[in-house]
């Protein structure tokens, strides 16, 4: 167990350092650190502070915020299937967004867009809860959320349908599949505080979602309250993945593979797994954004692209595996 956690905060790390030095800019390790770090006159201080540091950080930040968030509702639910997008929250964002570009807003300054995806995951968050009700149970929750993303993502593609110019669609295309790049500290400052906020709230349940792996019956017996479980557990999920999405736009997968593939080595205790997911999850946005700048550099390759075609091929895979070795076999 602690030889997973060492693993993972050296590959954040290192990765993290990785992301600094790999780009479209032909400078040296030792010289892109020393830019950084020391400042100075020229270019490369200008890249390496402006551009390569900030997208580094929201790497970090949006992997961990979705890899925690998978792992938190994949212990509420008790499914391993269970993802971040599943209480609608990130289909509400990509809503708020898309109406902004559709109007032609984006202009009026940097975080118009950020700013509106934040208010459509607020008004998704405030929907999902006003339709599961004060005492509705993880199914109710679930209902609700696939309500809302339903609604959501048909108000986008109506959005979409309707854009005035091919311009105007082909910008909401590029959007929604997410990306890192041309992001500035002022998205890392609008990020950095759901992240925390939202961060601190799930894991405040930690010891909640360990008592539910006994049963809902259970928890309720050690005293934990399955209302306000399910409203902190929300509003936590909410503000993270809001927040990802608004300044990121919408990336799957992290969510879902990451906490799937360290939950064997975690002993399936949702406490544990949290932890790992979130540094698992930073690993993995991380490694798919230097990817993004290492296969295609001189195309702009879209960072929730990469993430698909790694993470649904590998999530068959541990699909497959799990039924061989619970010995359903394959129809």
């Amino acid at each position: 167990m602690r030889l997973l956690f060492i693993i993972l905060i050296l590959l954040v790390a290192g990765l993290f350092v990785a992301g600094l030095t790999v780009g479209p800019a032909d400078t040296g390790f030792t010289e892109a650190l020393a830019a950084l770090v020391n400042g100075g006159d020229g270019p490369l201080p200008l890249v390496m502070r402006e551009i390569r540091l900030p997208r580094a950080l929201l790497a970090v930040m949006v992997g961990a915020g979705l890899g925690l968030s998978g792992a938190a509702l994949q212990g509420y639910l008790r499914n391993p299937l269970a993802e971040p997008g599943l209480i609608g929250v990130s289909n509400a964002a990509a809503l708020g967004a898309v109406v902004v570009i559709h109007a032609g807003l984006v202009a009026s300054g940097t975080l118009a867009l950020p700013f509106a995806a934040l208010g459509g995951a607020l008004i998704g968050v405030f929907l999902v809860l006003a339709l599961a009700g004060a005492q509705g149970g993880s199914l109710t929750l679930i209902l609700a959320g696939i309500a809302i993303s339903a609604l959501a993502g048909a108000l986008t593609s109506l959005v979409l349908n309707l854009s005035p110019n091919p311009f105007a669609a082909s910008e909401i295309v590029f959007w929604m599949m997410g990306s890192l790049a041309d992001r500035s500290i002022v998205h890392v400052g609008l990020l950095l505080p759901f992240v925390l906020v939202g961060g601190a709230m799930i894991l405040s349940l930690a010891r909640g979602l360990d008592a539910l792996t006994l049963g809902e019956d259970a928890a309720e017996t050690m005293g934990y309250s399955l209302t306000r479980l399910r409203l902190v557990l929300v509003i936590g999920v909410a503000a993270i993945v809001g927040g990802a999405t608004a300044v990121a736009g919408a990336i799957g997968f992290v969510g879902l593979v990451v906490p799937h593939i360290l939950r064997p080595f975690v002993g399936a205790q949702p406490s544990r797994l949290l932890w790992a997911s979130a540094l698992g999850g930073a690993v993995m946005l991380q490694m798919a954004d230097i990817l993004v700048r290492v296969i295609l550099p001189e195309r702009d390759l879209k960072l929730g692209v990469v993430t698909a075609i790694v993470g649904a091929p590998l999530f068959l895979h541990l699909i497959v595996k799990t039924r061989r070795e619970s010995g359903g076999g394959l129809a």
